[in-house]
C-alpha cells in the first residue's frame, strides 16, 4: 500500500517548508550520487549519525545533517512520498517555523531513539524517515479519520482506496514495533546496516507527544471542518445515486 494523496483538507497556507524539505533531501542525494565511490564512503561517515561516536558526545552534528542523507533511490523516494502526502497538512496546522522546528526536533529524537539501542554500532545512520516518523505521528492525533488515497497493488491487481489514516498510519507504527523488538539483539555491524526501526519509533513518539506544544487549534479545527464537510458531501453524493 501506498499513499498518495489526502482528500480535500482546508488547507490554506502554501507548505513552503515541506516543499523546502523535500528540495534538500533530492539535491543533497544528487550530490551524494555524482560522489565516486570513496568520496561518497567519507561523506557518508562525515556527515551521518554513528551510533558510537554520538553516545560518547562526539560529532553530535551527525543527529541533524543525517535527516537530509539517503542510502538510495528507493529510500529516497519512499521517504519523500510520506513527506509530501502527510507534512503539508501538519505544516499548515502548526505554521512554517514551528513545523521546521518540530520536524528538526522529530529528527534529534529519532536519530538519539536508535543510538540507545545500538550505541556501539559504527555504521552511519542516515534517512529522513525518523523525522518524517514524527510527522506521522502528529497527523494520526491531528486528523485520525482523514482519508488517505492509497495505491494498492496486489500482483496485477491495481486500484486506488480511500483508507482512514488511523488505520494507514497505525498499521505502519505497529510494523515498525514488530520489527524493531525483532531486531534486538541484532548488530548493525554484523548485519552491514539495515533499517533503523527505533528511529521511527522514536520519531514517531516525539510527534505525538510534540504536536500538543506546537500546534495551532484554529487552524486544526478548520482543516478538521473541511475534512468533515467533504465527507458529508460524498455520503450524500452516493445517496443520490442509489435512488
Amino acid at each position: 500500500m501506498f499513499p498518495i494523496g489526502d482528500e480535500h483538507n482546508g488547507r490554506v497556507l502554501t507548505p513552503v517548508v515541506n516543499y523546502t524539505l523535500i528540495a534538500l533531501n533530492v539535491l543533497v542525494f544528487l550530490y551524494e550520487f555524482l560522489l565516486p565511490e570513496p568520496e561518497l564512503r567519507e561523506f557518508i561517515f562525515r556527515w551521518g549519525a554513528i551510533p558510537a561516536s554520538v553516545s560518547q558526545g562526539e560529532e553530535l552534528i551527525g543527529l541533524v545533517t543525517s535527516i537530509f542523507l539517503h542510502g538510495g533511490w528507493l529510500h529516497l523516494g519512499g521517504n519523500m512520498l510520506f513527506l509530501w502526502v502527510f507534512g503539508d497538512n501538519v505544516e499548515d496546522a502548526m505554521g512554517h517555523a514551528r513545523y521546521l522546528l518540530f520536524y528538526v526536533l522529530c529528527g534529534l529524537v529519532a536519530g538519539l531513539a536508535q543510538v540507545l539501542i545500538d550505541v556501539d554500532s559504527r555504521i552511519p545512520l542516515v534517512g529522513a524517515s525518523g523525522a518524517i516518523a514524527g510527522v506521522l505521528g502528529a497527523y494520526i492525533l491531528l486528523f485520525p479519520r482523514g482519508r488517505i488515497r492509497t495505491l494498492v497493488v496486489l500482483g496485477f491487481f491495481v486500484t486506488v482506496v480511500l483508507i482512514p489514516a488511523w488505520v494507514q498510519i497505525g498499521l505502519w507504527i505497529l510494523l515498525q514495533f514488530f520489527s524493531g523488538f525483532a531486531s534486538l539483539g541484532v548488530r548493525t555491524d554484523e548485519t552491514g546496516g539495515g533499517v533503523a526501526y527505533w528511529a521511527h519509533i522514536g520519531g514517531f513518539l516525539a510527534g505525538a507527544l510534540l504536536v500538543w506544544i506546537f500546534k495551532d487549534q484554529t487552524a486544526v479545527d478548520r482543516q478538521r471542518a473541511a475534512r468533515a464537510g467533504n465527507q458529508a458531501w460524498q455520503r450524500q453524493r452516493v445517496g443520490w445515486g442509489s435512488r
